[in-house]
C-alpha cells in the first residue's frame, strides 16, 4: 500500500452514526462526564502547547470535533510566531480546513471554526491572516 494513503488513513478521524443522534445523546452541560472531558483536553492543550485556549475555544474544540493533535499545536505555534514576527495583534490563522482567531499578545487562541462552519462565515476584529 502506497505510504501516502496508509499515512493519510492513520490520520483521518473515524466518525459512525449519525451526528444528530450523536447530538441527542451527547450528555447535557455540565454533566461530570462532559466535565471530566472538558478537563483533561483543557490539562492536554496546556502540556502539549505554547498557546493556551480560551474557554470559548475549548468548547469550540469539543462541539465541532477539531483535531488538535501535537503536530497540528505545532503548526499552531508556528503561525502565532510568524504573526508576531510581522506585528500582528489579533490574526486568523489557517491550517488546512480549520480556522483559528488568536491573541498574539496573550499567546491565546481566541475562537476555532473547522470546515462545516467556515462557509458563511465572517472574521472581524482580526488585523491579519497566517496560513499554515
Amino acid at each position: 500500500m502506497d505510504s501516502m494513503i496508509y499515512n493519510k488513513m492513520l490520520h483521518t478521524p473515524i466518525c459512525t452514526g449519525k451526528p444528530w443522534e450523536a447530538a441527542r445523546n451527547k450528555p447535557a452541560e455540565g454533566t461530570e462526564e462532559s466535565s471530566a472531558f472538558k478537563e483533561l483536553l483543557e490539562q492536554k492543550l496546556k502540556e502539549e502547547s505554547q498557546v493556551t485556549f480560551s474557554r470559548h475555544a475549548v468548547e469550540r474544540v469539543m462541539e465541532r470535533s477539531v483535531d488538535v493533535s501535537s503536530d497540528k499545536l505545532e503548526r499552531l505555534n508556528e503561525g502565532v510566531k510568524l504573526a508576531g514576527e510581522k506585528g500582528l495583534k489579533a490574526p486568523l490563522i489557517l491550517m488546512d480546513s480549520t480556522a483559528f482567531v488568536v491573541n498574539v499578545k496573550n499567546n491565546r487562541v481566541v475562537t476555532v471554526v473547522n470546515e462545516e462552519s467556515l462557509k458563511g462565515t465572517v472574521f472581524t476584529n482580526i488585523d491579519g491572516t497566517v496560513m499554515v
